[in-house]
């Protein structure tokens, strides 16, 4: 069950190879992405100490809860296998190549990150995108037509 998407994640990238990832957050942080209320605009992930970090994700913070000193965008702690771990740094050093959240979501009633190794777009390519989802709306709404006619 899918509870907050990067929606720009495939518009800015080309998403090459996706992968799954626990997430170290705090009691609240968990109640507040179950009610939906984060945001992973703007957010990134980066290396540490040969460790991963989901950086400026916007989590925040559950009502019922005390809120003395939490910081929404605090740096979190990805959880993965070192073999996995190995790959994504040594494909991410290629030029051109970065590591990408796109959403978090429940598995077995714990919360997951997907994020994926993309490349990012130029902006010609964007720009085709764009023509593209406008020709396809156009003949569908062109097909519509047609078989009111009918």
């Amino acid at each position: 069950m899918s509870l907050v998407f990067n929606k720009k994640a495939n518009y800015e990238y080309t998403i090459s190879k996706k992968f799954i990832a626990g997430i170290v957050l705090e009691g609240m942080e968990v109640k507040s992405l179950r009610l939906k209320q984060a945001s992973l605009n703007g957010s990134y992930i980066k290396e540490i100490g040969g460790e991963l970090f989901l950086i400026n994700a916007q989590i925040n913070a559950y009502a019922f809860a005390n809120q003395e000193n939490y910081d929404p965008k605090r740096s979190r702690k990805l959880l993965l296998k070192k073999s996995e771990l190995k790959t994504l740094l040594e494909n991410s050093k290629q030029k051109g190549f970065a590591i990408v959240p796109l959403a978090f979501f429940l598995a077995h009633n714990k919360i997951k990150l997907e994020f994926a190794l993309a490349k990012g777009k130029k902006e010609y390519e964007k720009r085709e995108n764009i023509k593209k989802r406008a020709l396809k709306r156009e003949l569908q709404i062109e097909n519509k037509k047609a078989k009111l006619k009918i």
